[in-house]
């Protein structure tokens, strides 16, 4: 009896971090689909004739389906709920493996990949979105930061799998091979390399079925006593009915229209999530990821041990994204971008000077890339995610938040198109150089706009945009304040 009530007025971190897991399965379907085309480029060049554009494109075709996927995403999520778009993004998965790994041409693989975008532009937006609706403030940094770890996960688990096929096709006997065997991996490895994804899509459709719908969006339509249930079950009693009378509080003031957006403090809200997803972009991570492989065979590697030599890096991201989940809601959002930030800019720095002083003994560029990555795990690749599924009112958090994920996936299309024509125009070095150049006016961001929203809840984070800094939240031992008002 004592532990039934204590489990009703505490609440359930297990339920909390299962229902935020399956989210964040998104997000590793996100890092899948991604990062699959970094092993496939290669075999794809020696079995069609592929130039720098086409190769642009055979990458980027992805990333424009992501941004449209996340131009919808939320308003399908404002009006459909977020469970439902969650289900959509995974049959969208599984539709993009199919269609990638039967491609009897160039022009079916893109719109294979394209499909594949589109699930992952719902993905990259709903899933943090979920993740963030349900926790409790205490813990919904390290929550949604589950996102960013699932997609590390999701990169591993592509570059493992990259590897793996590729050493079968190489060492495999193709006397013993079945028919399938000979022609998903001896004979267009490729096509192996995309069908791994069915797996992990089917698994995140299913279980999508297994999880509630999003308490605030719940509220927002009138579905209080069931939003009241699962506030209830994650949170306990006590957070659920101070939970209840702030949501309604917030959804009361809010208008329901983007153009709220407009109104002074969330103008900088907006400019906040539009500058950390542009930013960390800009880093060239996603070109690291994309064309990593094909990066170190020009410092020499071939392409089995690019592929190896690439899968530490996959498990170095996944290892500091779990110190940033550790510090998210310790050190706070802004440490940990500074820090992080700093460290990405020295190692593309010094990427571009290993390639432009042609001495890749030693594993340099690897070493450069492992510390590339590590900063950017702990900082810009889940920061982004956190604060942008933190800081807009609930009527509109859905569309807000499309913007600033639309932003992330166009300058990831831009930039991931144009890389093979800087890399053979301008050199590496030179790309590098620029991309470490693009980070510089981040510090002046964290140091001079900011702010700071590690433990305050939803509600009143709203708050202090509209209102300026003032202690507005009924929970015991939270005070809103931010740093600056706009």
């Amino acid at each position: 009896m004592t532990e039934s009530f204590n489990r009703s007025e505490r609440g359930s971190v297990g339920y909390l971090v299962f229902v935020s897991i399956v989210s964040a399965l998104g997000g590793l379907l996100f890092g899948f689909d991604t990062v699959v085309i970094s092993g496939a480029l290669t075999p794809l060049k020696m079995e069609f004739p592929i130039s720098s554009v086409m190769e642009g494109w055979l990458v980027s075709s992805a990333l424009v389906g992501c941004a449209l996927g996340s131009a919808v995403a939320g308003s399908l999520s404002d009006r459909y709920g977020r469970k439902l778009v969650l289900l959509l993004s995974g049959g969208l998965f599984i539709a993009c493996s199919i269609g990638c790994s039967i491609a009897w041409s160039l022009s079916v693989l893109i719109i294979a990949r394209w499909i594949g975008g589109v699930g992952v532009g719902l993905a990259s937006l709903v899933s943090p979105l979920y993740i963030s609706e349900i926790s409790t403030a205490r813990l919904r940094g390290r929550m949604v930061t589950l996102f960013q770890f699932a997609i590390t996960i999701g990169i591993c688990l592509a570059l493992v799998s990259n590897a793996w096929l590729q050493h079968l096709a190489i060492v495999g006997d193709r006397s013993r091979s079945s028919t399938a065997f000979a022609w998903l991996v001896k004979d267009h490895v490729w096509r192996g390399m995309f069908g791994m994804e069915l797996i992990p899509s089917l698994a995140f459709a299913v279980l999508c079925f297994f999880i509630p719908e999003a308490p605030r969006w719940l509220v927002k339509i009138g579905r209080q006593s069931e939003a009241i249930t699962i506030l209830e079950r994650v949170g306990g009693k006590s957070a659920a009915n101070e939970a209840m009378l702030e949501i309604r509080d917030a959804l009361g003031r809010e208008q329901g229209s983007l153009l709220q957006l407009l109104q002074s403090g969330l103008r900088k809200a907006l400019f906040v999530a539009l500058f950390l997803s542009i930013a960390s972009e800009l880093s060239g991570v996603t070109v690291v990821f994309y064309y990593g492989p094909s990066i170190l065979e020009r410092a020499g590697l071939s392409l089995g041990h690019a592929l190896g030599g690439f899968v530490p890096i996959g498990l170095l991201n996944m290892a500091f994204t779990v110190i940033a989940i550790w510090l998210m809601d310790i050190a706070g959002r802004r440490v940990l971008l500074f820090i992080g930030s700093a460290g990405a800019c020295f190692s593309l720095a010094m990427i571009g000077a290993t390639f432009r002083s042609g001495q890749f003994e030693g594993g340099f560029v690897v070493g450069y890339m492992c510390l590339f990555v590590a900063c950017f795990a702990f900082s810009m690749g889940p920061i982004k995610w956190v604060v942008m599924s933190e800081i807009f009112p609930t009527r509109i958090r859905g569309r807000a938040m499309a913007i600033s994920t639309l932003a992330i996936w166009v300058t990831d299309g831009v930039y991931n198109q144009l890389f093979p024509l800087l890399r053979d125009q301008v050199g590496i070095s030179t790309t590098f150089f620029l991309f470490a150049a693009a980070l510089v006016p981040q510090f002046i961001f964290i140091w001079k706009v900011m702010p700071e929203t590690k433990g305050k809840t939803l509600e009143a984070i709203e708050m202090s945009w509209l209102s300026g800094p003032q202690p507005v939240s009924r929970r015991k031992g939270v005070c809103p304040e931010m740093a600056e008002s706009d």
